[in-house]
């Protein structure tokens, strides 16, 4: 499939993945009623949900997804390993141990945004402290450290939250384990545009490291060779990668799969060309975020199914068909 191809069908399927986020949910609502509502119309019931719960809401999803994605097809062109994904640098276990422990402390009451903040926090320690130990041993950053240092700082973060629920009351235990599982549910008008801040304009910057990513993928003595700035480039892809996969996990929790499926998944259908795989991959983790959102929804209505949970059920599958018609072309 040529790459023009498959972005008019990925923008067809987004925008029906958007429309039916925001028609079905606990009180489903008509195509006709929702046009209504955006152009002005419809009654103030109607207006409420369309407007304050469910367009944010799918806007966000659109918005995670397609960082996520953009993250981890950046992440394994840098470390040239296609099973990487955004939160290998323990940036989610970072996230975790702000938002547990603000749980902990019943400091999330205070304002709406504390724990999206602590959560941020920690995600921007996280990938202080990994990208700090990848180049203590030069300028230069290696990948192969940086990837051992994800894994163990990861595994720390993993234990810190242990000790902290281990010694916190149920309800905080309850809590927590709910937002590592990842929600949609508190989306609002700001944190969308607070998203969006961070999301579109480091996905435009990510897509115009696309050549010199592309010479990365082969190697970096490559790279060097053919005039691409190699640590310049790992830095600003790396920590760019990180703070949209640190701003998805503040405001959405931990959600997995989306960054290590979707950009396998485009790359199988146009090849390795980060030209094509970026924007593309955006527009597919947007799409597939958004459905896994509407899934989470009506799946067990009224009950809330966690998206990462969703995320998990959808990916581990869809990745094992993927990794098996790829080892079929191999």
């Amino acid at each position: 499939m040529s790459r023009w191809s498959l972005g008019a069908v990925l923008v067809a399927v987004l925008a029906v993945a958007v429309l039916l986020g925001v028609r079905f949910g606990s009180v489903p609502i008509s195509t006709s009623e929702v046009w209504a509502v955006l152009t002005g119309g419809g009654d103030a019931t109607t207006r409420d949900i369309v407007l304050q719960l469910r367009m944010p809401r799918v806007l966000l999803a659109v918005l995670v997804g397609g960082g996520l994605a953009v993250a981890g097809a950046t992440f394994q062109a840098l470390l040239r390993n296609p099973l990487a994904e955004p939160y290998i640098l323990g940036i989610s276990g970072g996230a975790s141990v702000g938002a547990v422990l603000v749980l902990a402390l019943g400091l999330a009451s205070a304002g709406s945004w504390v724990l999206p903040l602590a959560a941020f926090a920690g995600a921007l320690f996280a990938i202080a402290l990994v990208f700090r130990v990848a180049t203590a041993t030069g300028r230069a950053m290696d990948v192969r450290v940086l990837l051992l240092a994800g894994v163990v700082v990861a595994a720390f973060f993993s234990a810190c939250i242990a000790f902290i629920l281990s010694v916190s009351p149920a309800r905080t235990v309850q809590s927590a384990v709910l937002w590592i599982m990842g929600s949609l549910a508190a989306a609002t008008w700001q944190s969308v545009v607070l998203t969006a801040a961070y999301t579109l304009p480091a996905a435009v910057l990510l897509i115009g490291l696309a050549r010199p990513l592309n010479l990365m993928a082969i190697g970096e003595e490559t790279a060097h060779y053919l005039g691409a700035d190699v640590e310049g480039v790992k830095r600003v892809a790396l920590g760019v990668a990180a703070l949209v996969t640190a701003s998805g996990v503040a405001v959405a929790g931990v959600i997995g799969f989306v960054g290590l499926v979707v950009p396998h998944a485009v790359r199988l259908l146009v090849g390795s060309d980060h030209r094509a795989l970026l924007p593309l991959s955006f527009l597919a983790g947007g799409a597939f975020l958004a459905l896994a959102d509407l899934a989470a929804r009506i799946a067990l209505a009224p009950t809330e199914i966690p998206i990462g949970v969703v995320t998990a059920f959808v990916g581990v599958p869809l990745f094992l068909v993927l990794l098996r018609r790829s080892l079929r072309v191999v």
